[in-house]
């Protein structure tokens, strides 16, 4: 009768046979991997180091600022913005931009929103927008500091563009940033009333954050 010679794991064991030394060799490959791409990323990140978009207010015309007794707001804004990448060897996507203006920390218009775009290296583009506020309610000091403004010839808004960027290098796209853009537009305003719609044409630079 034939001997019939059954290994047990333990005699597997013996031979030096390891299920986990596999795994662990193959966690170990898959983590060195990982932290190589990483690296790499990080690596050329920091080489690049990409600078934020710069942005700069154009003109700005305001069609309608009527305040009703009710203390609701009708308004009607033109507002044109200069959009730059400053990077030579970084793009950028735009995505989610939505623009409105607010007065005295006031929104007196709805947002509206602008369509996603590509910026390639030191590429500029010309951004427009129509900003309208329709029975917007407001504080009541609103026209009190209205006539302030009139009375010192001049209306200060605030022209401010909320999204997400990401950057590009090669064929390499980042995860979205949030975008803040805060642009100041000084307009004439005098005791008179005006014929026309009240204008700003100006370069003034835009604060931006990400």
């Amino acid at each position: 009768m034939s001997q019939i010679d059954i290994k047990s794991p333990k005699h597997c064991g013996k031979r030096g046979f390891s299920v986990d030394k596999v795994y662990k060799k193959f966690f170990f490959a898959f983590s060195v991997l990982f932290s190589s791409i990483l690296s790499l990323i990080l690596l050329v990140w920091i080489i690049l180091h990409p600078s934020k978009p710069q942005f700069s207010l154009k003109e700005t015309d305001i069609y309608q600022l009527n305040l009703s007794a009710t203390q609701l707001l009708n308004s009607s804004i033109q507002l044109t913005l200069l959009s730059k990448n400053p990077n030579q060897k970084v793009g950028i996507y735009y995505d989610d931009l939505q623009v409105y203006a607010a007065y005295k920390g006031q929104q007196i218009t709805v947002h509206s929103s602008l369509p996603p775009f590509y910026q390639g290296h030191g590429d500029s583009n010309l951004l427009t927008a129509s900003l309208v506020g329709t029975g917007l309610p407001v504080a009541p000091s609103f026209g009190y500091e209205v006539g302030r403004d009139q009375t010192a010839g001049r209306l200060v808004l605030n022209l401010k563009v909320n999204g997400r960027v990401r950057w590009k290098v090669g064929t390499w796209v980042s995860g979205r940033y949030r975008l803040n853009v805060n642009c100041v537009a000084v307009v004439a305003f005098g005791p008179t009333i005006p014929t026309g719609p009240l204008s700003s044409k100006q370069g003034t630079q835009c604060s931006t954050s990400i």
